[in-house]
């Protein structure tokens, strides 16, 4: 099915809408398809449905389609994977005062909240059968009901889902419902991982650290030789273009304004996925922002643990900006520069409390 669409869309001289290009960065011809399919789907208000591996860019490529629909909403992003499965129907649907334990006030959901734009509810797989039911019965009656409350509520949003998962094979294993999958499986778009675009590396690149230049002007940024580019092409990339964003990101704190070369990609920037380390070094951790210490561990040993020193940082930056909004996750997240949803898995990967 996805190959069909895939080649039905393919053609090298269709128009690529602005929104989108703007949105998705680079020109492979795997990319390009992409683009193609999501300026087609766009204007449409039926589901689409992003496959592809996790990392690869489905949160960009929902963005892309709603800058490109018209619709006059918000786009609001929900990871499934990231909010407990006891917890997300009172996130999707909101709830009234009184309606549990806590609920001190009443909240509005975040289907609410997507009224007249787009849900973007990503790793869609990952949600619970007895939510997935109440999901289907919104898509067919366009209304919600809050928790606690009796008001049925109209609702107008474009459905884009994503996953990295089969989602036939969950159907038929009994764990995804078949009327949902295809009720939201109308227009598929399969996202390309980042192994099936390494000529966009250095395109990704610039854009990353135009990004990172947009919320830190003042940054002296470092800069990728050729032969730094020729060793990232070489590499696999099982964690696609989430990997490629840490590696600009420790190229960034590591070494702000210099020319990184195929050792400095190798020794410090390529860190193994199994032990969190480069090569050789050692598993101690170092004071975050203690400079004379990491020279020191360098001419000690070599190289130093730098996976381990930048999550000391972005835990203690998390830390900081929670307490500040006095654990309020939606502000922390703003103060950091993060989608909500990313915070939360942050939060949860590194078992940091809320309040502090």
């Amino acid at each position: 099915m996805t190959n069909i669409c895939t080649n039905l869309f393919f053609d090298a001289e269709a128009p690529i809408l602005f929104e989108v290009d703007a949105h998705v960065v680079g020109s492979s011809p795997a990319t390009r398809r992409m683009k193609q399919m999501l300026t087609a789907v766009a204007p449409s208000d039926a589901p689409v449905m992003l496959s592809g591996d996790t990392g690869s860019g489905k949160e960009r490529a929902a963005t892309a389609v709603h800058a490109a629909s018209g619709r006059e909403g918000k786009l609001v992003a929900v990871n499934c994977a990231a909010i407990p499965g006891e917890l997300l129907e009172s996130e999707l649907f909101g709830y009234e005062k009184g309606a549990f334990t806590g609920a001190d006030e009443q909240r509005v959901g975040l289907i609410e909240m997507a009224d007249g734009g787009t849900l973007f509810l990503d790793e869609i797989g990952d949600m619970p059968l007895a939510l997935q039911s109440k999901l289907l019965r919104v898509l067919e009656s366009r209304e919600i009901q809050r928790v606690g409350g009796r008001e049925h509520i109209a609702v107008d949003f474009r459905l884009i889902t994503a996953t990295h998962r089969r989602l036939t094979e969950a159907v038929s294993e009994g764990k995804f419902r078949a009327d949902l999958y295809y009720r939201i499986n109308v227009l598929p778009v399969p996202v390309p991982s980042l192994s099936e675009r390494l000529e966009e590396i250095p395109e990704l690149i610039d854009r990353m650290l135009k990004d990172h230049t947009s919320q830190h002007p003042q940054a002296n940024l470092p800069h990728f030789a050729m032969d730094a580019i020729e060793r990232l092409q070489a590499h696999s990339w099982p964690g696609n273009i989430r990997e490629l964003r840490n590696v600009v990101d420790r190229a960034i704190v590591m070494f702000p304004g210099r020319m990184l070369h195929a050792g400095e990609v190798d020794n410090f920037l390529l860190l193994s996925e199994t032990d969190g380390s480069a090569p050789g070094a050692p598993g101690q951790a170092l004071p975050v922002g203690d400079q004379s210490a990491v020279l020191q561990a360098l001419q000690d040993n070599g190289q130093v643990d730098i996976r381990l020193i930048l999550r000391d940082m972005e835990i203690s930056l998390i830390e900081a900006a929670l307490k500040m909004c006095e654990g309020n996750v939606t502000g922390a997240a703003q103060s950091l520069g993060l989608q909500r949803t990313t915070l939360i898995e942050k939060i949860k990967k590194y078992g940091i409390k809320k309040n502090g």
